[in-house]
């Protein structure tokens, strides 16, 4: 991952820890209205893909395990993982493309509801995604996948040859010579691996894409319905196909990109037909972005002006993150594929302890609460959540006493501690595992493996009932608080 210029080392600063009584006085641990639905609390745990599913993309028992363990922290709202909503190949990720789904869902419901004494609202987010490929071999790439074009010809003076002649000559060359003869995009197949964009739309189903992605999402959402999950978070946030629509690098030509009006256009179109399926009376918010962090990107400007019209449209939360795109991606080994949180852009998703004078903890807060502003400004209370380094009570509950959120989420924290707010709530801070920030996490989901902390995954290992992970060397989940001593 990108690292800061400064590399300023920091410590978690969680701070003091409330009493019992303090932490049921707060405003961190006050209920609240999402729409039809009252959390508990104002805590929150976001979506975090954990590596748990298979390649049929169902609800394991390992999946079940992993929200278990959140649930028994009782957060307010917890958020199952990224879930496809295309009923096709998606690697060990779950999906919720098809009715069949549904059942493994339920029990997923059902466990929640279970493990947090109904104290925890689930929603689960909605996520649709385009092609990439992993970065070939550059000799295959030239001899099967580049198409050579009369570009390439002319550029080699190579206008009469034979298409075998053209693809040794071009093996035959220094890396750095085909700069001047292969295209942007061309030469990033070759050395990052194919992407789809949305402004593709020479490609049939990437200029199709307005036309079908609203009625996924809604048949997403109206299963989730049935499953029993309490609400629905759309996901256009980070390196995906809805953010990429927002993002002021959108440049299509057909009404859905350019101006902000017509880059916010297909995701209210999405929205509106997923409230047109669910009703009213069933909650459905969204995640986006506040910044880009990529160079020609969207800033506070537009994820403002974006929040207004989430809310003028009926969202009944608005959930708030920041870059992680596949723009500023580092160049990835031959035969992987490009991952969105390795340049500064990701960074900035999921700061680690090297940071720069800022430093790692609260960088999504400021924009944030301009984000809040502005839906305030526009007459609207939606609820707004952030997250983002937060793993201590006095910067949660004064985040919420200065109004610059509603509700504010952990998710490395919640990972490191799965019992951060019990016990918290319990007065019993002290006990908290607390962050270190050094996205060890982040490293097994870059390369695709279970996910979890190494302040606890060594632990117990042998102790009855834990479950390791694929490699056998580490456990699943964190081990179970006992609760407040007697």
């Amino acid at each position: 991952m990108w690292k800061p210029p400064e590399r300023i080392k920091y410590a978690p600063e969680p701070g003091a820890w409330p009493t019992r009584i303090e932490a049921e006085s707060s405003l961190w641990f006050s209920p609240i209205r999402i729409g039809p639905l009252t959390l508990t609390s104002r805590t929150w745990v976001p979506a975090m893909v954990p590596w748990r599913s298979n390649e049929e993309g169902w609800v394991t028992d390992d999946v079940l395990d992993w929200y278990e363990q959140f649930a028994r922290g009782k957060p307010g709202g917890l958020v199952i993982e990224a879930t496809g909503i295309r009923d096709i190949p998606s690697g060990p990720l779950l999906r919720i493309g098809h009715d069949r789904y549904i059942p493994g869902l339920k029990e997923l419901a059902q466990t929640v509801r279970r493990a947090s004494e109904g104290q925890t609202r689930l929603f689960i987010q909605c996520i649709d995604f385009l092609a990439i490929r992993r970065r070939p071999d550059p000799a295959k790439f030239l001899d099967r996948f580049l198409v050579v074009t009369d570009d390439i010809r002319a550029a080699l003076g190579m206008e009469a040859a034979d298409e075998t002649a053209i693809r040794e000559t071009l093996k035959a060359m220094p890396d750095a010579e085909l700069d001047g003869v292969l295209d942007a995009r061309q030469l990033e197949s070759l050395r990052m691996g194919f992407r789809e964009r949305v402004g593709d739309t020479h490609v049939p189903h990437i200029r199709d894409l307005p036309g079908v992605l609203p009625d996924l999402f809604a048949d997403a959402a109206q299963r989730a319905q049935e499953a029993g999950i309490d609400g629905v978070e759309l996901h256009y946030a980070h390196a995906y196909t809805m953010a990429s629509f927002l993002s002021r690098t959108n440049d299509r030509d057909d009404g859905y990109g350019g101006s902000r009006e017509n880059r916010v256009r297909l995701p209210l179109e999405a929205f509106a037909r997923v409230r047109e399926v669910v009703g009213a009376d069933y909650p459905v918010g969204c995640r986006f972005l506040t910044e880009d962090i990529v160079d020609g990107g969207s800033g506070v400007p537009d994820s403002s002006f974006y929040a207004a019209e989430f809310a003028r449209a009926g969202m009944d939360f608005l959930s708030l993150s920041r870059g992680g795109r596949f723009e500023d991606a580092k160049q990835p080994n031959i035969g992987e594929a490009a991952y969105p949180y390795t340049g500064r852009s990701g960074y900035e998703c999921m700061p680690a302890y090297i940071s720069d004078e800022f430093g790692p903890f609260g960088r999504n807060i400021e924009p944030g609460a301009a984000v809040r502003k502005a839906v305030r400004d526009a007459g609207f209370e939606t609820p707004v959540i952030v997250t983002g380094g937060v793993h201590g009570f006095e910067k949660g509950e004064r985040i919420l006493q200065e109004g610059k959120a509603d509700i504010v989420g952990i998710a490395r924290q919640a990972l490191a501690d799965p019992d951060f707010f019990l016990k918290v709530r319990a007065g019993c801070g002290s006990e908290v595992r607390v962050c270190e920030y050094t996205n060890y996490c982040e490293g097994l989901d870059q390369k695709h493996k279970q996910v979890t902390c190494k302040l606890w995954d060594r632990k117990e290992l042998d102790a009855p009932g834990v479950k390791r992970t694929l490699d056998g060397k580490r456990r699943t989940t964190a081990p179970a608080w006992a609760g407040p001593a007697a």
